[in-house]
């Protein structure tokens, strides 16, 4: 035989030891330390878009086109505050510190949101004066770490929000390096300028839902019961904490699933700690209906939220509202083509840039360098903003349209069916062309 002859196979990779696992080994030996990034988690995960409508035709009455209201509005708050908040559209801003943003990001969400009829929620570190003017309806976020936070600020808020735990990270606390600790923000912070810091993961004076329910009372007390008081969790035990923020006094409740983003985090959280938001909305939704709360405590939910139909399908299983941080980001400019010779330079290219924490941003958003942050036009982004909330209100409108509904908030389980077995047991809702929901059990 001869051996020249022979067809040559091609290699062959591991699908365990790809090749990106592979680099990341090399990388651990070479450091000696874990992998630090930004944004939200990259795997595969059962999501939005294995969920299907069910449109009207005979068995169902559509609405005719835009010629027949379909509402979009929201209130939130309305358990126990005495200023709820009334939204325009139910697409929130999710909170994103001043510090992983520039002041100029800052603004371009107030904006934006203004604009399109909604809120913004501060983030870690305190509010700004950028953001407090911009934003007609703002949220100030209190955090285990306290940075910023001073009860004029809590009373010049519209509702605040008590941050448990975050999607990309449930369980671990925030970071910010020292290169994205300017004077201001350390300021603000009471950090001194240019040193890394850490967020706790747990808050100072409280450990469990009896002192939860303490401090939902403290913080009603300093606002003088005026503002909604939102709890917000990572999806990881949806029903239980769920439960427990409403008996605690909740007016809101934010759940934020695994896809949602961070500043920085350990990227062993980011991919492996937490659950998808399809898996958590529908056991949330189930202990507010145990509770007989379902609609009067109001659910928000974030993590991966893209498009209308993302909207339309969080609000069909039971969500009041939805909250964007990443898509916010990209709608402003970042990851923008137009920077890709920028991101080459950084070692990355668009659409890949993640290392928000080391705040070289090309386009100006996730950096306090006050030449990059001076590249993002606050006026003009906060119009891109304006104008993806408004799409996102219209496709979700259309979709509502056709299943027959005047309302977002009338779109429920029954209009939807799952593509996989695995969203169909997550979302509760049947395989198409089946009448089976897998599982069957409880939550």
């Amino acid at each position: 035989m001869d051996v020249n002859n022979i067809p040559k196979t091609l290699p062959r990779h591991s699908a365990t030891f790809d090749p990106y696992t592979m680099s990341e080994i090399r990388r651990a030996a070479a450091t000696g330390i874990y992998d630090i990034r930004g944004a939200g988690t990259k795997r595969a995960l059962p999501h939005f878009d294995d969920l299907l409508f069910l449109g009207a035709s005979i068995s169902r009455y559509p609405l005719e086109g835009y010629r027949e209201k379909c509402a979009t509005d929201v209130w939130l708050g309305t358990r126990f505050a005495k200023k709820p908040i009334h939204l325009q559209i139910p697409v929130t801003i999710a909170g994103m510190s001043f510090g992983s943003l520039s002041a100029q990001a800052k603004e371009a969400l107030g904006r934006g949101a203004s604009l399109a009829g909604t809120s913004t929620t501060t983030g870690d570190g305190g509010m700004t004066s950028e953001e407090r003017g911009q934003s007609k309806t703002l949220i100030y976020q209190y955090l285990p770490s306290r940075y910023g936070m001073n009860p004029d600020d809590l009373r010049k808020a519209d509702a605040i929000e008590i941050v448990i735990g975050q999607g990309a990270k449930p369980g671990g606390g925030g970071m910010l390096f020292g290169q994205k600790i300017s004077d201001r923000v350390a300021q603000m912070r009471n950090l001194p300028r240019g040193i890394d810091q850490r967020s706790a993961c747990r808050h100072p004076d409280w450990t469990g839902p009896d002192d939860l329910e303490i401090k939902i009372e403290e913080l009603r007390e300093i606002t003088d019961g005026d503002k909604p008081i939102y709890v917000k969790v990572g999806a990881t035990r949806p029903y239980y904490d769920v439960a427990l923020a409403v008996k605690s006094g909740a007016d809101v409740v934010v759940l934020d699933g695994m896809q949602g983003g961070t500043a920085a985090t350990q990227e062993v959280f980011i991919e492996h700690v937490g659950i998808p938001i399809l898996a958590a909305i529908r056991p949330a939704v189930q202990a507010l209906q145990d509770l007989g709360m379902h609609r009067k405590v109001q659910l928000i939910v974030s993590g991966g939220i893209r498009n209308g139909a993302d909207v339309a399908k969080a609000l069909a299983l039971g969500a009041d509202a939805v909250a964007i941080g990443t898509a916010a980001l990209v709608a402003l400019g970042d990851n923008d083509p137009a920077y890709a010779e920028a991101y080459a330079q950084l070692g990355t290219e668009p659409g890949a840039y993640d290392d928000w924490q080391e705040g070289r941003d090309p386009a100006g958003i996730t950096t306090q360098d006050p030449e990059l942050a001076a590249r993002l036009d606050p006026v003009a982004a906060g119009r891109r903003l304006a104008n993806y909330l408004a799409v996102l209100t219209l496709e979700a409108q259309t979709i509502a349209r056709a299943c027959g509904k005047s309302h977002l908030h009338n779109l429920e389980p029954e209009d939807l069916v799952a593509l996989t077995i695995e969203a169909a047991a997550m979302a509760r809702v049947p395989l198409a062309g089946t009448s089976w929901i897998p599982g069957g059990g409880g939550f």
